[in-house]
């Protein structure tokens, strides 16, 4: 308490009036209230965005499309430096081309530079060098056309390595030279030193003026490459104040700050006469012990008080810090009484216990695993929600259900879908991993079942993994046993109410695990019933519950009998094609064919199976199916006929071993050694009985 009571007070102190000027002073350069960059390029104060913002219109910047421009040369600005008073442009290169295979001295006119004569910029000394690119050519840099500097490049070099891209720009079609100080203007040509020789290439020379560190950071062959396509290259400048009556500056007005004429800075040698100290200008840099901006009042601030501002802004942010992650607790425990978090406490507590068998994950958990809910980790989408696939940190694969709303009612169905599956411990039933209540919409996690839904491997088949008679057999008998436990084996009897093939899931195996318990119930032995709204799916919906809105434990037996049928007839629940009486749904379509017809409406895949026990299994459909609920049979009584069904299916595999085994041994063994029919009689003993378990154990 006493540290959140320290930070506070620092934050009061912080947002104080004085202190807010310290802290704009050292953390920009700008004047204030205006605009203090542009894309990458910050732009301080002489210059400045926008009326108002900058000393005069030299230092004028227009900001387009997060480009700075400086608008008195219509020069694009690279980066402005105030310690040394330069800036970075970029320059037009100036080119003269030969029309010609012969040089021709009419061609090389004068090119002349961007034009900043009477203003407080000039073209760096220092930090450019002028170049030539060309062949025997003398590169010639003037002034009112009179020659200042140049440079002379040759054609051949001394030796056949010697080569820009190896020795660089010194004198093989390419030469190098300083330019002269306070230079605001030049004009540039390239020359031969003999007209009346031909042209080697036809390529255009090129008077340049350019950054030296730009050219010498890059590598040598790229530099020369960039130089002889380029338009434009980064050019340094010079600039200043301009200390003369049309300015309202004062440089004996800056608070500690070092200021003085641009001459001093220059090599008096290359000085321009026409050009005095006053019209030259003035650079200013914060005294020693001082950082800022010397030409704003005051500009220049202690490095000690920076530094207590540098602590306060800490102080600031660890208090931002430390609210936000309380803020986040409380929103934390928010959502989680909101998503009935104290509900499931009360109903897991109440359930013999069981809270403990339910994990709560954290919301960074999830987000992690999910790749924060990409839309690429997607593996299905319904009435309830979203699932997307997730990999915990320990490497296991999980299944996230995403609950679509928030309302009242969906959070009651999340809540009750979580106190049914903890309940739940069958082999073919999805696994519920745990939940996160944490966050804005509650979260589901499951374990990951590989392979898909029931609905689209019927739907979707594919050729290379027939989705035979004995799969779909399998799989029948399976969801079968789960109902059946879930009916009458569990703690409370629980009703499923959306059982489809598009919620049973098919694992790296293909077993057939139920999902998704969103709108199941869980039943006291006294209920006979649920009263509800009417939920479902077309197709599978029990004709009985939807007209009394009561559901049973037979309501979800018609469901199964309508995935019975999907599984004999590979065919949707519902039938896009229509007839005089209108759309039909599969199990209608299916009864009235039963007794004559129904190999017709059959599988290529499940004609290719036994006929008994498809015939069984139609039956066992139809009696599923009955519009009346008491005539339909119990889950218990479904699973034993589809389990005694691959009984017989056991036991008429190992009677067939049985009698190879006895061929062998009549046929075979005895006619040719005694001994062995002892060894024959016991392997006959320890063969499997005849009384073959159930595939699925309760």
């Amino acid at each position: 308490m006493c540290l959140l009571l320290f930070l506070f007070q620092l934050m009061m102190i912080l947002l104080s009036s004085p202190i807010n000027v310290l802290v704009e002073s050292v953390l920009t350069t700008a004047k204030p209230g205006c605009q203090t960059s542009c894309g990458n390029v910050t732009i301080p104060f002489p210059f400045g965005i926008g009326s108002n913002c900058y000393l005069d219109p030299w230092y004028a910047v227009n900001c387009s499309s997060d480009k700075p421009f400086l608008l008195s040369f219509d020069l694009e600005v690279l980066d402005i430096w105030i310690e040394n008073g330069t800036m970075l442009v970029n320059h037009p290169v100036l080119t003269a081309c030969n029309k010609t295979s012969y040089y021709d001295e009419e061609e090389f006119t004068h090119m002349e530079s961007v034009n900043m004569e009477n203003s407080p910029f000039f073209f760096s000394q220092t930090k450019n060098i002028f170049f030539g690119l060309g062949c025997s050519n003398v590169a010639s840099l003037l002034y009112n056309d009179s020659y200042i500097t140049g440079c002379y490049s040759s054609c051949q070099a001394s030796r056949a390595t010697d080569t820009i891209e190896t020795i660089g720009c010194y004198g093989i079609k390419c030469c190098q030279t300083r330019i002269p100080s306070s230079l605001q203007v030049f004009n540039a040509s390239v020359n031969p030193i003999n007209y009346d020789k031909p042209k080697e290439t036809k390529e255009c020379e090129k008077a340049i003026l350019a950054q030296e560190s730009w050219l010498t950071g890059n590598h040598t062959e790229t530099a020369f490459g960039i130089l002889s396509q380029a338009e434009r290259v980064p050019v340094v400048l010079d600039w200043g104040i301009r200390n003369d009556s049309s300015f309202n500056w004062d440089m004996n007005d800056r608070h500690h700050s070092d200021c003085a004429n641009i001459s001093s800075f220059m090599d008096d040698s290359f000085a321009n006469d026409n050009m005095s100290a006053s019209t030259m200008g003035i650079q200013c840099m914060c005294s020693r012990g001082f950082e800022g901006n010397p030409y704003l009042n005051p500009g220049c601030q202690g490095i000690a008080s920076g530094f207590f501002v540098l602590l306060l802004f800490i102080g600031a942010w660890w208090l931002h810090i430390i609210i936000k992650r309380r803020k986040d607790i409380k929103l934390k425990d928010k959502y989680f009484k909101r998503n009935g978090g104290l509900l499931l406490q009360q109903q897991l507590t109440s359930s013999d216990g069981n809270v403990d068998r339910s994990k709560l994950f954290n919301s960074k958990e999830l987000d992690k695993a999910t790749d924060h809910f990409n839309v690429n980790r997607i593996l299905g989408q319904g009435g309830q929600g979203t699932v997307y696939k997730g990999m915990l940190a320990d490497g296991k694969i999980i299944a996230v259900k995403k609950s679509k709303a928030i309302d009242e009612g969906r959070i009651e169905e999340f809540i009750n879908e979580v106190s049914i599956l903890s309940q739940i411990n069958h082999r073919n039933v999805v696994k519920l991993l745990g939940c996160c209540l944490e966050t804005e919409v509650p979260l589901l996690v499951y374990e990951f079942i590989p392979n898909g839904s029931l609905f689209q491997y019927l739907h979707d088949q594919n050729e290379k993994l027939p989705f035979t008679w004995e799969m779909r057999l399998q799989i029948a008998t399976e969801v079968a046993g789960a109902l059946s436990y879930l009916h009458a084996a569990a703690s409370l009897p629980i009703y499923h109410r959306d059982i489809k093939s598009a919620n049973i899931l098919l694992d790296e195996k293909y077993r057939a695990k139920i999902a998704d318990f969103g709108t199941s119930r869980s039943i006291t032995i006294d209920q006979t019933h649920v009263t509800t709204k009417v939920q479902g799916t077309i197709g599978y919906l029990d004709p009985e519950y939807f007209q009394s809105s009561q559901f049973t434990d037979k309501s979800d037996v018609y469901s199964f009998g309508a995935v019975l049928v999907e599984l004999l007839t590979g065919k949707k629940p519902i039938s896009s094609s229509t007839t005089q009486d209108g759309c039909r749904s599969l199990a209608t379509n299916f009864l009235s064919m039963l007794d004559n017809n129904l190999f017709d409406i059959l599988d290529a895949e499940v004609i290719k199976g036994n006929n008994e026990e498809i015939m069984i299994v139609a039956n066992l459909a139809k009696r599923c199916l009955n519009l009346n609920g008491k005539g339909r049979p119990p889950m218990k009584e479904v699973a034993m006929v589809l389990e005694g069904i691959q009984a017989s299916k056991k036991e008429s595999n190992v009677q067939q071993d049985r009698e190879e085994i006895e061929y062998v041994r009549t046929e075979v063994i005895e006619p040719w050694d005694v001994a062995s029919t002892s060894r024959s009689s016991t392997f006959e003993i320890n063969a499997p009985s005849l009384d073959v378990q159930p595939l699925l154990t309760m």
